[in-house]
């Protein structure tokens, strides 16, 4: 068990430092965005912007929370188990 962890981590953390080849925009959203920041309205660039952050962070909240509920389940499981050996002696 604790190998396949490790070798987990390891891919994770690989991939986290891969490089990646890729802009943030594609072509028609730099250029509407463009086009509204030269008017003078920034209002629909910072809408775009706080979509883009909602987009990235949402999965790791997710995953963060998927985490945590299994942290607890396990720390949970572990004390009951210590109770249970305790009990037996």
């Amino acid at each position: 068990m604790k190998t396949a962890v490790g070798k987990f981590l390891v891919i994770s953390i690989a991939m986290l430092f891969a490089p990646v080849g890729a802009w943030a925009q594609c072509a028609m959203c730099r250029a509407s965005l463009e086009n509204n920041v030269s008017n003078g309205n920034i209002g629909i660039a910072a809408g775009i912007n706080f979509g883009i952050m909602y987009l990235f962070v949402a999965p790791y909240a997710v995953i963060g929370l998927i985490a945590f509920f299994w942290y607890r389940t396990s720390k949970k499981n572990s004390q009951n188990e210590h109770l249970k050996r305790t009990v037996a002696r």
